[in-house]
């Protein structure tokens, strides 16, 4: 697969070699001498696979996926869904938007002019992504709509970035604009009034959070691949809302609350499945068939050849590979800080909607709220991917993805909006407390003491016996 702006490998008779060709160096000249009676290696085909690489082979295909655009066997019956059809789409578009633009029966006057203008902007803006944007690691149910994904990442770290120049007062102002049920300040909610565990308090608590916990810790789980890696996970995130119930008090909740209902039975319900799943796919074999009728010998019945075709076009919404991801945190320095630094992301992650809605005014099943959760979760599938191939296969990842690449910069955002608001407008004026400041001392020393044993002091011991070894050698 050719990576952009790569030139070719043009082949030159000797003639034409420079003094300083490759062709010509010394090096390989005393290495060929050298080699008594041994024939020379031959120099490698430039290009992949022996092709050359030409300027205008230039893709869309990441070096860090197998997909060539728009080059897998697909179903004849649906094949023309695979063909790029970039100037069909323009024309589609352009006459699309002819008809909202000239008609006055979809166009009136006021608000809905601009809101059917930022809608037909965003549309637009899509349009352009699922076009020409490059693909990602994954191909199912299409290519296309990871290039949508794409798109909505952006326009999301766009907003951001739009709101990172705005004081809390005039965002709020804006999500009126959005839902004009929004800017009313929220009261202040917690969850131990009650910390005896009996029964009755227990099925009190069981609520449609918990079903959302556990779809929550589904999709960690599918994104993670990873038994361990959800536990270290689930449990910093609870250690992580004991050291800031002080400033938000949806995280004050009960003992049980924490461990027992959180952990062990949301969060392990939901890790559970999600592994199930994991398992599910990767000894599934994916292969995609054509729907073109059976050369059996006996005939195939109207319902069959239904039946045959909606399985199979179902089959196209499921992986087509499943890759199971072996992080090897003890492995190496570089896997090592790859999981921390993903831990910490994903914490980031899980942290930033409670302040944001906190800030802004919105309740946790506002619909903007879920939306960011599901198009969070959308896009860390391929991004995680990504990172994976990124960390374990940098031969043919010579650089991060751009979706692990543009999820990071909007969690980061969202990191530094919640940094700004709550600093300008003093949202959060109780300090920390010297026992949460404490915990996290003593959990940083862990991360940092960890690898320095485990990597540090073994490489600092084969460094002195090689110095041992250079100076009895002199």
């Amino acid at each position: 697969m050719a990576s952009e702006g790569s030139l070719a490998g043009v082949d030159l008779p000797d003639a034409e070699l420079s003094p300083t060709s490759p062709g010509d160096d010394s090096d390989n000249a005393v290495l060929s001498s050298g080699a008594a009676g041994a024939d020379p290696e031959p120099e490698p085909t430039p290009g992949i696979d022996g092709t050359p690489v030409r300027w205008y082979d230039a893709n869309r295909a990441e070096s860090y996926t197998r997909i060539t655009p728009f080059q897998e066997r697909h179903d004849p019956s649906v094949q023309f869904l695979y063909k790029p059809v970039t100037l069909t789409t323009l024309a589609l578009l352009l006459s699309l938007l002819a008809y909202l633009a000239m008609s006055q029966d979809v166009l009136k006057e006021g608000q809905d002019k601009r809101r059917m203008g930022v809608y037909a902007a965003i549309g637009a803006f899509l349009a352009f992504s699922i076009v020409q944007f490059r693909d990602g690691p994954f191909i199912r149910p299409h290519p296309a709509f990871w290039r949508a994904v794409l798109g909505v990442n952006l326009l999301y770290e766009l907003a951001l970035v739009f709101l990172l120049f705005q004081d809390l007062s005039s965002a709020r102002n804006m999500m009126v604009l959005l839902d004009p049920t929004l800017g009313v300040p929220l009261p202040e909610k917690g969850y131990a009034d009650d910390c005896n565990l009996t029964p009755t308090t227990l099925w009190n608590a069981l609520d449609m959070f918990c079903v959302a916990h556990a779809l929550g810790w589904f999709g960690k789980a599918l994104i993670l691949r990873d038994y361990w890696f959800c536990w270290i996970l689930s449990i910093a995130f609870e250690l992580a809302e004991y050291s800031l119930q002080h400033q938000l008090p949806n995280f004050n909740e009960c003992w049980w609350d924490h461990w027992v209902l959180d952990v062990l039975v949301c969060n392990w319900i939901g890790t559970y499945l999600g592994m199930k799943t994991c398992q599910y796919l990767q000894v599934k074999p994916y292969e995609w068939r054509g729907t073109t009728p059976s050369t059996a010998s006996y005939p195939r019945t109207r319902r069959q050849r239904l039946r045959s075709k909606a399985s199979r076009v179902l089959r196209q919404f499921a992986p087509h590979d499943f890759t199971a991801f072996k992080w090897g945190t003890a492995t190496s320095f570089a896997n090592y800080l790859s999981v921390v630094l993903l831990l910490a992301v994903f914490l980031a992650a899980e942290l930033t909607p409670f302040y944001l809605k906190s800030l802004l005014w919105m309740e946790p099943e506002h619909p903007i709220v879920v939306m960011r959760l599901a198009f969070i979760f959308l896009c860390a599938l391929p991004a995680v991917r990504e990172l994976f191939q990124y960390v374990n296969d940098p031969r043919r990842a010579v650089r991060m993805g751009q979706h692990v690449w543009l999820l990071l910069a909007t969690i980061l955002t969202e990191v530094l909006l919640v940094f700004k608001w709550a600093f300008s407008s003093s949202a959060f004026p109780e300090p920390f407390p010297r026992a949460v400041k404490w915990g996290w001392a003593l959990g940083l020393g862990l991360v940092v003491g960890w690898p320095v044993v485990k990597f540090g002091v073994p490489s600092a011991r084969r460094y002195i016996r090689r110095q041992q070894k250079l100076a009895k050698a002199q």
